[in-house]
């Protein structure tokens, strides 16, 4: 456990949303990564799609180190690769394809040319009907099946381009019947779980149903995000929200299958019934991409940033901009300063509350409301609540209180998952026996973590008896006198 005194030299951050910064070359020694948390990272990416799996052990192991020498609880999210498809390979390594004519993906798995080339998924061969669109290379070439058999689809060009080995291939117009989990994630999946990463990020969810075999497998030893990237999850996404511990708005693959102009929509209904669920919701992909090469972002990155803010949005991702840019610490500095400057705006509370969460008919529900409301009445100035399974956290973040939210646990493990939750500053602590034992270490903390003072209220919420999920029944409001650290 990481101890209450350790916590004093890092204070909660100065916004609500948090910074979700993806690991790579640019980001991946120690040093580095403790630079990206002192510029605002709050939680870290690993992603599974690149490199071996022992480069990842050193990336936990400097995080788990990090965590440890800072005494702050640090979020690690694992990304499964998913079941990306791609074309196979080209006797001369690509080959050109010409607006207008014809040409046939099969299963044959000889080198292609300008007229064929393989399509090493029998699946699709399975799904398809005639009049779909094949997206390859990221939508730069268009396809229309124009007929198909079990071993040939052909088609008609209708963008042609380059194109070269084993490029992606998107088919936005069916459901393909593909396991969400391969082979090389299902081995990524008990890597991640043994080195205790805290969150599962899964990719190219279709349906609810491709949640399941990933909550299985995880067992409880992490929380499973869905990454909402293909049209077909839009359909279902109330089912697969409830069913997921959060979701992630990503919105590469999204923005390949979709037309453009529908990607903002769409982001915004994730985000909203995200929120109306109470599931943490993340918006990524190309938040500050010209960073990549260049030390500040165009205004309309920072546009976006800011718009996924004033939604709600419980966390913002960099990718290649913390992974592989020229500039990673920049890129997180700036995220975080444009997310102070946004919530700084008077405007952003009628804003940030324009999604309307309705309590759901529980007593938890029913008091994180009412806090909601009294911090606006007694202008306390934080929330504290004692939680084992973060499920009380979770109900008082959805009401999106502009104040800090100070979570207390016991077991590290909820600490680190509460990273993605806008507004929390969780802490490791030892458990609480009575309610007026809770009271006296709410104080104690609300000091120590710098979140109120001497003459200032608090919001305190727990559920009695103690070390009961989900059995939170008590809010209390107390003033502090300032003299509650004396003595210890």
């Amino acid at each position: 456990m990481i101890t209450p005194r350790q916590h004093r030299d890092v204070a909660p951050r100065a916004r609500k949303v948090r910074i979700l910064a993806t690991l790579g070359p640019a980001s991946n020694t120690p040093e580095m990564i403790e630079k990206l948390f002192k510029a605002g990272a709050d939680a870290f990416r690993i992603n599974m799609s690149h490199g071996a799996q022992a480069e990842k052990v050193e990336l936990i192991k400097s995080i788990r180190a990090l965590e440890k020498s800072l005494g702050r609880p640090t979020t690690i999210l694992a990304d499964l690769q998913g079941p990306k498809l791609r074309v196979g390979k080209f006797s001369d390594r690509s080959a050109k394809l010409e607006t207008g004519q014809k040409f046939t993906l099969d299963r044959d798995p000889a080198p292609g040319n300008s007229k064929r080339v393989c399509l090493p998924h029998k699946e699709i061969f399975e799904a398809l009907e005639v009049g779909a669109r094949l997206l390859l290379d990221d939508g730069k070439l268009v396809l229309r099946v124009e007929k198909m058999s079990e071993t040939r689809i052909t088609t008609h060009v209708e963008v042609g381009g380059m194109l070269s080995d084993n490029k992606g291939l998107n088919v936005p117009d069916v459901v393909v019947p593909m396991a969400a989990l391969t082979e090389k994630d299902l081995s990524d999946l008990s890597f991640a779980l043994e080195q205790g990463v805290d969150w599962i990020a899964l990719s190219f969810v279709q349906r609810p149903e491709d949640l399941a075999d990933a909550r299985r497998l995880i067992g409880g030893r992490a929380a499973l995000l869905a990454k909402i990237e293909k049209p077909a999850a839009l359909s279902r996404l109330e089912e697969i929200i409830e069913l997921a511990d959060a979701v992630m708005v990503a919105r590469g693959d999204l923005g390949v299958e979709l037309p453009p102009e529908a990607v903002p929509p769409a982001q915004k209904r994730i985000v909203e019934t995200a929120r109306r669920f109470g599931r943490p919701v993340v918006v990524a992909t190309q938040m500050l991409e010209s960073m990549i090469k260049a030390p500040t972002p165009t205004r309309a990155e920072v546009s976006d940033v800011a718009t996924a803010i004033y939604d709600g949005a419980d966390a913002v991702m960099l990718s290649a901009e913390s992974a592989a840019g020229d500039w990673p610490i920049e890129s997180v500095a700036m995220m975080d300063r444009i997310a102070i400057n946004v919530e700084s705006d008077p405007a952003y509370a009628a804003r940030v509350h324009f999604t309307e969460t309705r309590p759901d008919p529980t007593t938890a529900d029913a008091l994180s409301e009412a806090a909601f409301d009294i911090v606006r009445t007694v202008s306390a100035k934080s929330i504290i609540c004692f939680t084992e399974s973060g499920s009380t956290a979770r109900r008082i973040a959805r009401e999106r209180p502009l104040v800090p939210i100070l979570v207390l646990t016991p077991k590290l493990a909820t600490a680190r998952r509460l990273g993605l939750l806008w507004g929390v500053h969780a802490v490791s602590t030892r458990d609480v026996s009575s309610f007026e034992e809770m009271v006296a270490k709410s104080k104690r903390m609300a000091l120590r973590q710098g979140i109120a003072g001497g003459g200032d209220r608090v919001i305190m919420m727990a559920g009695v008896p103690f070390g009961t999920p989900g059995s939170t029944n008590v809010l209390h409001v107390v003033r502090l006198t300032g003299q509650e650290l004396k003595g210890r």
